[in-house]
C-alpha cells in the first residue's frame, strides 16, 4: 500500500467520526524523547475534536484538533514512527511502516464499539498520576517513579485544578513576547511551580515569573528548589505587595490566599499594569466584616458564624464588580471541592477594556450603602470608577 492510499483510508475513517481510539508508537529515533501518542475523540465547546496525548519521557501533553489538523499531524507523525494501532467503530487497523516506508496495513471487522467523547478534566488531570514530574517529584508531592503520595493527592488535585484555570487562560497572553507573570504571597509554591512547569515546559513559552513573599526562609527554599529544577526564568524574592517596584507593566498577577486587604493590594496593582490575566483566591475577608451595620439583614448579622460568612461573600463579589467597572471580564469559579477547604473561591478577571453596564455603578453604589461599607479596593480603584 501507498502512503497515500493510506492517509486518504484514515481520513475517510476520522471524517465519518468512526474513531474510539489509536496509540502511534515505535519512533524511528531510539534517542527519541516522544514515546508514543495516543488518540481518542472529544466533544468540546467547539465540535468534535480528536485529542492527541503525547507520552514523553517525563510528561505528557495534550491538543485538541479539528479533524483536517488531525489528518495533517498523523501525515507528520507516520514520518516519524512506525507502528498504529487503530480501533474504529466497528473496525481494527493495524499499520505498520519499515525503514523504507513500505506499509503493512492490516484490518480485521471487530465488534461494534462506541466512542466516548466525554472530556471530563477532572478525571483526565493535566497533569497524571504515575507521570513523574521533577517540580512536584522535587516538592514531595510524588514518589521517584511518578505515583501522587496518599497524603499528597488533595494537593495533587489543587495543583491540577490551578493548571486548568492557567490553561484556559492562555488566549489572554502574548504570544509575540516575554510573558511577564508576578506571584504575590506565594509561600511554598507549589503552584507557582506548577505554573512555571505548565507554561514553560510543557507549552513551551516564553516568560518571566517572579514569586514575592514576606518569609525569607521560604523564599530561599523555593530559590534553591527552583536551581535545581534548572528553572532558569522563576525567581523568588522577599518582599511586600506594596513596595514592589521592579515592573511596570504584567500580563498575569496570581495571588494566593493573600489575607485580608492584601488581596486588595495586589488586585489594584494588577490593574494598574493592565495585567492580561488575574487569578486571586482571598483569604481571611475580615475588613467588612468590622463595616457591615445593616438593620434589614439583622436576622442573619446577628449571628458571629454568619456575618463571617456574609462578609467574605460579599467580599468577593465587591471585588469582581469592581474589576468589572474597569474593564475585566469577571468571574468566580470554585477552586476545589469546598471538602478539601473553605477557601474556595477564585476570582478569574480578563482585561477586555469593555465599559461598564448601563446602572452599574449605580446598583454597585447601592448594594456598599446597603452594607454601610466602604471597600479597600474601590479606594484603590477610584480613579478609574
Amino acid at each position: 500500500m501507498e502512503l497515500q492510499t493510506m492517509h486518504v483510508q484514515l481520513a475517510e475513517k476520522l471524517q465519518s467520526h468512526s474513531l474510539v481510539t489509536a496509540t502511534i508508537s515505535q519512533p524511528r529515533q531510539k534517542s527519541s524523547d516522544l514515546k508514543r501518542i495516543k488518540l481518542k475523540p472529544v466533544e468540546l465547546k467547539e465540535g468534535y475534536r480528536i485529542q492527541f496525548e503525547y507520552q514523553y519521557e517525563q510528561i505528557l501533553k495534550h491538543q485538541n484538533l479539528s479533524i483536517d489538523q488531525a489528518l495533517a499531524e498523523l501525515e507528520r507523525l507516520f514520518t516519524e514512527f512506525r507502528q498504529g494501532l487503530f480501533q474504529f467503530t466497528d473496525e481494527k487497523v493495524q499499520i505498520q511502516l519499515t525503514k523504507k516506508f513500505k506499509i503493512s496495513y492490516k484490518s480485521e471487522a471487530s465488534e461494534q464499539q462506541v466512542a466516548d467523547l466525554s472530556h471530563n478534566r477532572k478525571k483526565d488531570y493535566l497533569l497524571q498520576d504515575g507521570v513523574p514530574y521533577p517540580f512536584l517529584v522535587r516538592l514531595g508531592v510524588q514518589s521517584e517513579d511518578g505515583k501522587v503520595k496518599k497524603q499528597k493527592y488533595d494537593k495533587f488535585r489543587q495543583i491540577n485544578r490551578f493548571i486548568e484555570f492557567i490553561d484556559d487562560a492562555l488566549e489572554h497572553l502574548p504570544q509575540d513576547r516575554t510573558i511577564r507573570i508576578l506571584d504575590f504571597g506565594s509561600g511554598k509554591s507549589y503552584l507557582t511551580f506548577a505554573l512555571y512547569h505548565y507554561l514553560r515546559i510543557e507549552k513551551g513559552l516564553d516568560l518571566r515569573v517572579t514569586g514575592l513573599d514576606l518569609k525569607k526562609s521560604v523564599i530561599e527554599e523555593c530559590q534553591q528548589i527552583a536551581r535545581d529544577l534548572d528553572y532558569g526564568q522563576l525567581e523568588f524574592l522577599v518582599g511586600d505587595i506594596n513596595d514592589y517596584d521592579k515592573a511596570t507593566a504584567v500580563d498575569m498577577v496570581v495571588t494566593l490566599h493573600a489575607c485580608d486587604v492584601a488581596t486588595d493590594m495586589a488586585l489594584a496593582r494588577a490593574v494598574k499594569w493592565n495585567a492580561g490575566v488575574i487569578l486571586s483566591v482571598p483569604c481571611c475577608q475580615h475588613e467588612l466584616n468590622s463595616q457591615i451595620q445593616s438593620s434589614p439583614l439583622d436576622i442573619m448579622l446577628q449571628h458571629g458564624l454568619i456575618k463571617e460568612r456574609f462578609s467574605a461573600l460579599a467580599t468577593d463579589s465587591i471585588r469582581a464588580e469592581l474589576l468589572s467597572m474597569v474593564g475585566y471580564e469577571t468571574q468566580l469559579m470554585e477552586f476545589i471541592d469546598m471538602e478539601h477547604t473553605p477557601k474556595n473561591i477564585l476570582i478569574r478577571a480578563y482585561r477586555t477594556n469593555k465599559k461598564p453596564a448601563d446602572r452599574q455603578l449605580e446598583r454597585y453604589r447601592e448594594f456598599t450603602k446597603l452594607l454601610s461599607a466602604k471597600p479597600f479596593l474601590e479606594n484603590e480603584l477610584k480613579e478609574l470608577l
